[in-house]
């Protein structure tokens, strides 16, 4: 735990799941250069406030007292957002929550902006926040100078209106953008569809639809096209969990597959989730049987319920490389499996998975490589 220190008071943030052995911090100097601008502007919060992309919480805990709303699409940054307000005395309920699957609200008077890592992302929230904006709303971004380059800005300009930066202040810049109502916009291009190629499979051919922000948005990402060439050869009636869906390309695959199969489709991400059920929904038969949920990992699911899981774990936290979700996750793996069920991951071969998973399982083995991937096997006794 991390104390942040601001102008409006001091707060104690963490990341979510909390974790002692965890040193990221809970909040950056972004979010530090943006909440000093507003104080020393003195920017009116008396109206509608609206954060997008707060990570962990930090803008709208020290914001708490103008009641913002935070829009998200991190279920885990939503948890450390929870975390974060009762620990600094704010009531549940004072603080509005919004994926960036829910309706946005209908005028905005401030809108605060943290720049996600996916440039897709920003396109489609600000398309969707466009129509709530007035000509006398402030609008803000903010992120690390890595995050912001001249594509961040033509979107803003492009959807928005007007648009200049910051000075740089300890590797972080603020964005400007002044909303013209005249703003002729471009449609918005998301979700993205596209088709499959035709070699990979039971879901060679189908249409993929991806909402904005889910990984490699236009094309069959290499690692996916490995793991499909190798999927478990398995039938009969059992609960297979896509975990870390995305697109939900693999969790659809292992469905056609084994039609008497009963899926369970799980990400943190709400976009990822919403793309998982529309791939399934257009491509799976009217008998197939499917679960959607946005959650952390398999949090929440029976133990010794699940026969197999699949996953492609990622090994970034928004800017971080760590591989903290991916042993959460075989954790919850190992939990959710029954007896003799099976954990078949992929991942990069300079990633060591098979190190954490001996240590799990108690045993590994090499399904298949190539230079850059391995898919693992693992069993639980």
């Amino acid at each position: 735990m991390n104390r942040f220190t601001t102008s409006r008071g001091e707060y104690e943030l963490t990341r979510f799941p909390e974790d002692p052995r965890d040193t990221l911090r809970a909040w950056d100097s972004a979010d530090e250069y943006l909440l000093e601008h507003l104080a020393e502007a003195g920017t009116d919060l008396s109206g509608t406030v609206v954060v997008v992309g707060d990570r962990w919480g930090a803008l709208v805990t020290a914001l708490a007292g103008h009641r913002p709303i935070q829009i998200s699409d991190s279920h885990l940054g939503q948890e450390a957002t929870r975390a974060n307000l009762a620990r600094s005395g704010v009531p549940a309920g004072d603080i509005r929550l919004l994926s960036t699957r829910d309706t946005p609200p209908d005028r905005i008077d401030v809108l605060l902006v943290r720049v996600p890592k996916s440039l897709a992302l920003l396109e489609d929230q600000l398309h969707r926040l466009a129509p709530a904006l007035h000509e006398n709303t402030v609008v803000i971004g903010a992120g690390r100078v890595t995050e912001i380059h001249t594509s961040t800005l033509r979107l803003f300009e492009t959807i928005l209106g007007p648009t200049r930066t910051s000075l740089a202040v300890k590797k972080s810049r603020l964005i400007f953008c002044t909303p013209d109502p005249g703003t002729v916009r471009p449609a918005n291009p998301w979700p993205h569809r596209y088709a499959l190629p035709d070699d990979i499979g039971p879901v060679s051919g189908a249409t993929v639809t991806n909402h904005a922000g889910i990984f490699c948005p236009d094309r069959l990402d290499i690692g996916t096209r490995f793991l499909l060439a190798h999927l478990p050869d398995r039938r009969g009636p059992e609960r297979v969990v896509d975990l870390g869906c995305g697109n939900g390309v693999v969790g659809t695959a292992a469905a056609l597959a084994n039609p008497e199969a009963e899926l369970l489709f799980t990400d943190e991400s709400h976009q990822a989730v919403a793309s998982a059920e529309a791939t399934f929904r257009e491509n799976a038969g009217p008998d197939a049987v499917a679960t959607f949920r946005v959650g952390d990992g398999l949090e929440g699911v029976p133990a010794g319920s699940v026969d197999l899981v699949l996953n492609n774990p990622p090994f970034h936290s928004h800017q971080a490389t760590t591989d903290t979700t991916a042993r959460r996750m075989f954790a919850g793996a190992r939990a959710a499996l029954r007896p003799g069920g099976e954990l078949w991951v992929i991942g990069n071969r300079h990633l060591g998975y098979h190190v954490r998973l001996r240590r799990l399982f108690g045993n590994c083995e090499v399904v298949a490589s190539d230079p850059k991937f391995v898919i693992l096997r693992a069993v639980k006794g």
